[in-house]
Parts: C-alpha cells; sequence; structure tokens
C-alpha cells in the first residue's frame, strides 16, 4: 500500500517490478560514487594552491576520466538493456485482460472467459467505510489469478488515460483508436492498487484500479459465478 510518508518503492509483487528495483539500487550506487569522486576532485582543486601538476596538466588524466566514464555507461547499459527485454512483451500468456478507460472508470473484459465484462468505479468518500482504502477502492474489484501470465490489452473509447499499478511495475497509456499491450505476473495473493497516470480531465485522480489476486482455483469458481 502507498503512504503519505513513502520514500522509496512498495514492496514488488512481481519479477518484472524486482528487477527494476534491483536496477534502480544498482545505478544509484554507480551515482553516489560519481558524486563523491566528483565533490572530492572539486574540493581537492580548490585547496591545491594550483602547484599540484596532475591536477593541472597530464595526459594520464585526462585519460582517466574519458575511459572511466565510459565504463561506467557500459555497467548502467547492459542492465537496462536486459531490463527492456524482459519486460517485452509475452509469447505465451495464460489468460488475457482487456481494460477500457473511460470518464471516469474503467472496464474490463476477460477475453478468454466468454467476454464476461465488469466495470470499476471508484467509491465515493461518502459511501466508504472504515475498511475501504481512501480514494483508492473500487465497487468492482479486478479478480485475477496469481502465479498465472496475464496479457493486458488496453485502450480508450474517450481521452487518454494510463493503466498504471506500481508494485507490478505496469504503466501503459490507454489511448482511443489504439490497442496497446503489456503483460505482468502476480507473484502472490495480494489486493493492489494503482491510479490513472495521465492528466485526463477534471475527476482525473478519481478513477483508481484495484486488484485482487487470488489462487487459480478460487479465480475459476469465481468466473463460473459471474
Amino acid at each position: 500500500m502507498p503512504t503519505w510518508n513513502m520514500l522509496s518503492f512498495q514492496n514488488a509483487n512481481s519479477p518484472i517490478m524486482e528487477h527494476m528495483i534491483f536496477f534502480h539500487d544498482h545505478t544509484m550506487i554507480i551515482l553516489i560514487l560519481i558524486t563523491i569522486l566528483v565533490a572530492y576532485t572539486m574540493l581537492s582543486m580548490f585547496i591545491n594552491n594550483f602547484i599540484n601538476i596532475y591536477l593541472l596538466e597530464s595526459q594520464e588524466i585526462e585519460v582517466i576520466w574519458t575511459i572511466i566514464p565510459a565504463f561506467l555507461l557500459i555497467f548502467i547499459a547492459l542492465p537496462s538493456l536486459r531490463l527492456l527485454y524482459i519486460m517485452d512483451e509475452m509469447s505465451t500468456p495464460d489468460m488475457t485482460l482487456k481494460c477500457l478507460g473511460h470518464q471516469w472508470y474503467w472496464s474490463y473484459e476477460y477475453a478468454d472467459f466468454n467476454n464476461s465484462e465488469i466495470e470499476s468505479f471508484m467509491i465515493p468518500q461518502e459511501d466508504s467505510s472504515i475498511n475501504h482504502f481512501r480514494l483508492l477502492d473500487v465497487d468492482n474489484h479486478t479478480i485475477l489469478p496469481n502465479l498465472s501470465k496475464i496479457r493486458l490489452l488496453i485502450s480508450s473509447t474517450d481521452v487518454i488515460h494510463s493503466w498504471t499499478i506500481p508494485s507490478l511495475g505496469v504503466k501503459m497509456d490507454a489511448i482511443p483508436g489504439r490497442l496497446n499491450q503489456s503483460s505482468f505476473f502476480i507473484n502472490r495473493p495480494s489486493l493492489l492498487f494503482g491510479q490513472c497516470s495521465e492528466i485526463c480531465g477534471a475527476n482525473h485522480s478519481f478513477m483508481p484500479i484495484s486488484i485482487e489476486a487470488i489462487p487459480l482455483n478460487k479465480f475459476l469458481l469465481w468466473m463460473n459465478k459471474l
């Protein structure tokens, strides 16, 4: 769950988000080392009184500050490219979920289950109870099975929206007349929240996303009742 004083990421609930957090930590370590090195060099320049010839004119130091950044960029680029390929489209999904953005709510269609469809509206504050999450809970959770490869097809019926679940590492624009695709894998049974992250109009901040991940056998029982 996101909280008002959260400075880091939400707990990862998908392999993609775990890799994204690892890449963030990897990059931050390199950036901290660069910052310390640059700060130390600048401090040395201030206090050397222009008598250190190696800091004033030296081919060796010029080679060093050319080669080291090149290697640092390689250390950042290789994990980044690997992550991009991991985030690529899924070839053999277990199920497909079609999502449509409206002003201002979401509708979901289970394409593999007789095109069963649900609409998801935010619970108004005056109707919410102590068990609801303010401005995040919806009247119909999007029920999905955990430990399953899920393909998301997303579009919009009016303006540009953006379907975002931070703990899954998923963010995909819903564009009218265009069908975008993403995929994710939910690690464990959970209740996941997100919001439209595109400025889509006056009620932009009032179309949250709520996913309830449950075991596959319970998901199939729920689909039979839908």
